[in-house]
């Protein structure tokens, strides 16, 4: 089962139990994974894996985003759905990696690109997130990154 139909089906589960807010999360996304599948029609292959994969992080990544504002902004309601609705996106995100497993893929990546300090720091990142994509938040990644390379 594709990630459009396990997300339709689950829409049709929400509904019959009255979960709003995961309907609206997983409508929000549906329609996310249409217009890309729309956007790719004119260019080419069809939506593949990393395109959904894509669709859900950058649904993700909204929601992390809107949680940081509104909480800087004393909404602890909105705070709370957003949470909510990044959980539900987080159920079709493959599993997250610990921090000790990116910082040892960061080490390699440190040894193999030869990396001495800060000025390095646009050697080192797109090798490790080449690894790491989707498995851990790129904001997390340069944290660890920087702090690896002294900066």
């Amino acid at each position: 089962m594709g990630l459009k139909e396990r997300i339709g089906s689950e829409m049709q589960q929400a509904m019959k139990s009255g979960d709003k807010t995961r309907l609206e999360t997983l409508r929000t996304i549906l329609a996310a994974l249409q217009e890309k599948e729309i956007e790719k029609r004119g260019s080419g292959p069809a939506m593949t894996a990393d395109d959904e994969l894509a669709v859900l992080m950058s649904a993700a990544k909204k929601r992390r985003e809107s949680i940081e504002m509104f909480a800087k902004g004393g909404r602890a309601d909105l705070v709370e759905q957003e949470t909510r609705e990044l959980a539900i996106i987080q159920e079709y995100l493959p599993r997250q990696m610990p921090a000790a497993e990116i910082e040892e893929i960061i080490r390699q990546a440190i040894a193999a690109a030869g990396a001495a300090g800060p000025a390095d720091f646009g050697k080192v990142m797109p090798a490790v997130m080449r690894q790491v994509k989707g498995k851990a938040d790129g904001k997390t990644v340069q944290e660890l990154v920087k702090k690896a390379l002294g900066g």
